[in-house]
């Protein structure tokens, strides 16, 4: 029997990407489908999965990222990631709704999902999810300055462009500055682990249109056609998806739970994914 530390890699043509993605729990009769953040790929999701052995869960590169293609059918943004992993779910439930999980970047293309299509979707669980405009409050310098990064590396020649944005350094800066651990090996486990899959991304065109979508949209855009139960999972000391923002938008979901993990930020998969996993098993109740 597959387990959830033995997933079986698969491949769909979806909007004409070949789709890469990993099943976890073949016998499980429920599916989870997770998507993972910006510049992530199924890696960062793994040990969320590995936590969670008795269900079945699917998880993707999403299209342009790791292992996957990008799309020739639609764009690179929320919409587009939305219907692809709509796809996805329809190919893989069996006409059954699914648990749907994002992280970051993926909170807001499971909530659009979710919104357009209830009816594929009876749980719904966002991790670290994006409520606060990136463009506006507190860190709009830095994000501004983030823009015009990507922007850069768009304008940019694609060799020289792909250079400047999988950058060692600024690799490595990123990845230090999300980490909230003091632990030195987990630490660097984290920064190895960006370092390997932050930059496996299909062009720098691709990934500043995707940035561009990342920072024009939170989940609070979609709160209104979310009636299904959802659960946000939040780092105490997140500065990306501050937790003020997290109350709120809790607040403005029909039915809404929201667990605070505390010492840890945007990482919750890295740095606390038994935590998380407790917090989404008890959420989903029984396989």
């Amino acid at each position: 029997m597959t387990t959830a530390l033995d997933p079986r890699e698969r491949m769909a043509r979806i909007a004409g990407s070949g789709l890469r993605y990993w099943v976890h729990g073949e016998s499980a009769e429920s599916t989870l489908v997770m998507v993972h953040g910006l510049r992530g790929t199924h890696h960062g999701l793994a040990e969320i999965a590995q936590a969670l052995p008795g269900r079945r869960i699917v998880v993707p590169d999403l299209p342009g990222f790791g292992g996957s293609g990008p799309m020739s059918a639609r764009r690179h943004d929320v919409e587009g990631y939305g219907a692809a992993v709509t796809e996805l779910i329809e190919r893989e439930a069996d006409g059954r709704p699914v648990a749907l999980l994002g992280h970051s970047f993926g909170s807001l293309v499971a909530a659009a999902v979710a919104a357009r299509t209830p009816e594929l979707v009876h749980r719904l669980v966002l991790v670290n999810p994006i409520s606060t405009p990136a463009l506006r409050g507190p860190r709009v310098v830095l994000s501004r300055l983030t823009s015009a990064y990507y922007a850069l590396g768009k304008a940019l020649p694609d060799q020289l462009g792909r250079a400047l944005l999988s950058n060692r350094a600024v690799v490595l800066v990123a990845s230090k500055a999300m980490t909230r651990t003091r632990d030195p090996r987990l630490r660097e486990r984290i920064d190895r682990e960006h370092l390997r899959h932050f930059s496996r991304f299909h062009s720098p065109a691709l990934l500043s249109e995707t940035f561009a979508a990342s920072v024009s949209h939170t989940v609070a855009d979609y709160a209104g056609a979310l009636k299904m139960p959802t659960l946000l999972i939040a780092g105490a000391e997140d500065d990306i998806a501050p937790l003020d923002g997290q109350r709120a938008l809790a607040a403005r979901l029909a039915d809404a739970e929201l667990v605070v993990i505390p010492d840890v930020g945007h990482l919750v998969h890295y740095e606390t994914p038994v935590a998380a996993a407790e917090a989404v098993e008890r959420f989903l109740g029984a396989p």
